[in-house]
């Protein structure tokens, strides 16, 4: 007869593992720590996230991005589309891009025939997206569920005039499928088609998540916002101050509390304003009033979460995660007291 051996006692009769977890010096006692450790980004009653746009500088599938989040003690984010797609069997593209020049200089241009192809393959993405299974969305919910990460944003490509409805609705139920209640996409330009997202989301009960660079204006959201419930803000804030004008600091803080009922997300960065050559910084070091913003969300129990978005320069010895757990830590010693 096969005897049994439970997980209590399988830990006592090896001293080995006895050994890793009472001093956690083993490879293994380092794993049963994170396992048993689940990462915790909620301060204070704000729920401090992060877009994994973030760790665009390493690559990544959907299971090493879990492992990014779990050491950045990140509990919640805003998930990017593409390793999402992937692993859900999103056909691969004929053209490999690269990363952009160094120094900021852009790609050459597609030559006739890429263009074709491209043309080609959009047509293949759009026939995927819309008949594709949300298995594969649920499986990656419940990784990051088991992991202690929540997902309230989904952010793919599939937002664009050029997507049809079909595509745009696909995003819509792969974001519910991960757990998120909203879709983020920069502003259009076109009242028309905030109508249309704005559209789609109510029939979906999907909030559409409108973000802002440099062109950020107190108004800048008010016709999405007339046009449908369901179309909301992803607003970020160190764009908002870098644009100068009359966006100032005091005007930032006006307009969050003004508006916080129709932001669905925001990002936080530390940006100077346009005087002081609007620069993306380590936290602390810009011109974006961090503390007090969070300090206001806390006492007044703004319940959108608060994103960070890795954009300056990183340092050097260091990485995206680090420099995004340092945001992290930032956030809590601010928040907890």
């Amino acid at each position: 007869m096969e005897k049994t051996i439970s997980r209590r006692d399988f830990i006592t009769a090896t001293p080995l593992a006895t050994v890793s977890l009472m001093l956690g010096f083993s490879s293994a006692g380092n794993a049963m720590n994170r396992w048993l450790e689940k990462p915790n980004s909620k301060f204070g009653g704000v729920q401090i996230g992060v877009i994994t746009y973030s760790y665009r500088s390493m690559p990544h599938d959907v299971d090493q991005l879990l492992q990014f989040c779990i050491d950045s003690n990140v509990s919640a984010i805003e998930l990017m589309g593409d390793s999402v797609e992937a692993f859900a069997g999103k056909p691969k593209s004929p053209i490999q891009m690269g990363p952009p020049p160094a120094g900021g200089g852009r790609r050459p241009p597609l030559t006739d025939e890429q263009k074709a192809q491209l043309a080609e393959y959009n047509k293949q993405v759009a026939e995927w997206r819309a008949n594709v299974s949300m298995d594969k969305f649920k499986e990656i919910r419940k990784k990051y569920n088991d992991a202690g990460i929540s997902i309230y944003a989904f952010k793919p490509n599939a937002f664009a005039p050029t997507n049809t409805d079909a595509e745009v609705e696909y995003a819509m139920r792969a974001a519910k499928a991960l757990g998120a209640n909203c879709v983020t996409v920069e502003l259009p330009t076109d009242p028309a088609q905030t109508q249309r997202l704005g559209d789609l989301g109510a029939k979906n009960k999907v909030y559409m998540g409108y973000h802002n660079h440099l062109q950020a204006t107190d108004t800048l959201w008010d016709v999405a916002l007339a046009q449908s419930p369901y179309n909301s803000i992803n607003f970020d804030c160190g764009h908002y101050l870098a644009a100068g004008g009359k966006n100032t600091k005091e005007s930032l803080m006006a307009f969050l509390e003004a508006k916080h009922d129709r932001i669905s997300t925001m990002h936080i960065k530390d940006r100077t304003t346009k005087e002081h050559g609007q620069g993306n910084l380590e936290w602390g070091k810009g011109d974006t009033p961090i503390k007090e913003m969070l300090l206001m969300f806390k006492a007044k129990k703004y319940k959108f979460p608060v994103t960070i978005e890795l954009e300056y320069d990183i340092p050097a010895g260091s990485d995206a995660v680090k420099e995004v757990a340092k945001c992290v830590s930032f956030a809590k010693n601010i928040l907890v007291s």
